[in-house]
C-alpha cells in the first residue's frame, strides 16, 4: 500500500451514495417490485410492523438537528391555537358591529368580544418570547422558545422570537385541522410529528421552564403530563408558569384536589400563576439567577 491515506478511507459507500446509485432506472422498477432499498422505500417504512422504527426516527431527527444547531436550553410555550392577535380580534369585532340588528349579530358580537378579551394572551405570549430571546442571547448557551408550531399562542411565541431576530423551534404535528406551521418558525427548526408521545418528549428534553397560556384539551394534555412527570420524579423539576390566574382557577379547582386528597398540598407548588410577560421573565430571572449572568456564569448556561 503506497498511500497511507487509504488506511483512513471509508470501507463502504455511504447510504447517500448507494441511495443515489439505486435510484437509476432498473429492469425491476415498478409498482409490483420489491427492489427498492429498504431505507429508501416509503411504502415499506409505513408498514404497521415498522412502528418502532418510525418512532425511533421521529425521536432522532429533531434531536440530531438541534444538536447541530447547538440548542441546549429551551422554554416551552403551550396555549390555544384559537387565540387571535389583538388587531385581528378587533377587526372581527368591528365587522360584527356592522351587522344588522338581530340574533345573528348578537351571536357574532359575543364571539368577537370574547376573541378581543382573549387576545391579550397572544400579545403577552409574543412579548414574553421576545424577552426570552433577546435577554438570553448574551448567555453562553442561549434559551430558545419552542412551541407546537401552529397558530394562536404558538404563533405568538415564534413571532416574538422572530421580532427580535432570534431563532425559535416549532414542533408541528399532523392533524385534521390547525396543523399548518406558522410563518415565524426558523425553517431548519420546524419539525413535523406523527406521534404525540414523541412530540411531547421533545418538548421536555431541553426545557428549563414551561409556560402555559389558556388553552383546551391539547394544552391541558401537555401541561398535566409535564406536571405528572415532575410530581412522580420521572423528570427533574423546572418552573411551570400559568398565565392568567382567573382562567386557570375557574377551569381547575386545585384546592378541591388537595382537600379530597387527590394531590398532596405541596403539589400546588409545582406551578405558579403570572399575568404579564414582564412578571414571567422576572420570575425566571429570580429562579435561575439570570440577572447576574454577566458576573457569574455558574448557572450552567
Amino acid at each position: 500500500m503506497n498511500n497511507p491515506k487509504e488506511l483512513l478511507e471509508r470501507n463502504f459507500p455511504t447510504a447517500v451514495q448507494d441511495a443515489r446509485n439505486a435510484s437509476k432506472p432498473s429492469l425491476y422498477a415498478g409498482p409490483d417490485s420489491s427492489y427498492d432499498l429498504a431505507f429508501a422505500d416509503p411504502e415499506f417504512l409505513l408498514h404497521p410492523e415498522l412502528r418502532s422504527v418510525r418512532m425511533q426516527l421521529e425521536l432522532l431527527k429533531p434531536e440530531l438537528i438541534q444538536r447541530e444547531e447547538n440548542i441546549e436550553s429551551t422554554i416551552v410555550m403551550f396555549g390555544s391555537a384559537r387565540i387571535l392577535p389583538a388587531d385581528v380580534a378587533q377587526a372581527k369585532l368591528d365587522e360584527a358591529q356592522s351587522l344588522p340588528a338581530g340574533t345573528a349579530r348578537d351571536h357574532a358580537l359575543r364571539i368577537a368580544q370574547r376573541a378581543v378579551d382573549m387576545a391579550r394572551y397572544y400579545e403577552e405570549a409574543r412579548a414574553f418570547a421576545s424577552l426570552v430571546t433577546n435577554h438570553s442571547a448574551q448567555l453562553q448557551s442561549p434559551i430558545y422558545v419552542v412551541t407546537g408550531g401552529g397558530p394562536g399562542i404558538m404563533e405568538a411565541g415564534n413571532r416574538g422570537a422572530f421580532d427580535v431576530g432570534g431563532k425559535s423551534i416549532g414542533l408541528n404535528i399532523v392533524l385534521p385541522h390547525e396543523q399548518e406551521p406558522n410563518p415565524y418558525i426558523t425553517p431548519k427548526l420546524c419539525f413535523q410529528f406523527h406521534y404525540f408521545a414523541l412530540r411531547k418528549m421533545h418538548f421536555l428534553m431541553r426545557s428549563v421552564a414551561l409556560v402555559a397560556f389558556p388553552g383546551g384539551f391539547g394544552t391541558l394534555d401537555e401541561l398535566f403530563e409535564a406536571l405528572t412527570l415532575m410530581q412522580t420524579g420521572k423528570c427533574r423539576k423546572r418552573p411551570v408558569l400559568l398565565f392568567g390566574k382567573d382562567f386557570w382557577t375557574k377551569l381547575i379547582n386545585f384546592d378541591h384536589l388537595v382537600e379530597t386528597g387527590m394531590i398532596s398540598p405541596d403539589d400546588v407548588n409545582l406551578f405558579r400563576f403570572v399575568e404579564t410577560a414582564d412578571e414571567a421573565w422576572a420570575t425566571l430571572q429570580k429562579v435561575y439567577g439570570l440577572g447576574q449572568v454577566e458576573e457569574d456564569s455558574a448557572c450552567g448556561w
